[in-house]
């Protein structure tokens, strides 16, 4: 699939400075890196909405096992994968 952006000069000049110093092999890398922190990140966000949410209630024992279900199951759902790529 290819997606056209447009971006101001000082963007465009900055991106293709991140693929010239050898961080990117071409701008959709760099692009695409952009979509995966972004995911990840709302990833993390969620999860600690649900840890808090968890350390709110007083419903369930929270274990070590708990919270590695707890968050696999939220990795999962965003397709970030198990939890050795943290």
């Amino acid at each position: 699939m290819n997606i056209n952006i447009v971006l101001p000069d000082e963007v465009r000049v900055y991106v293709e400075a991140q693929v010239t110093a050898g961080a990117y092999s071409n701008i959709g890398e760099y692009f695409l890196d952009l979509v995966q922190q972004d995911q990840k990140r709302k990833a993390q966000d969620k999860l600690e909405a649900l840890l808090r949410e968890g350390i709110d209630s007083a419903s369930q024992e929270v274990t070590p096992d708990y919270w590695q279900n707890l968050r696999e199951s939220v990795l999962s759902q965003n397709n970030l994968g198990t939890t050795d790529d943290a």
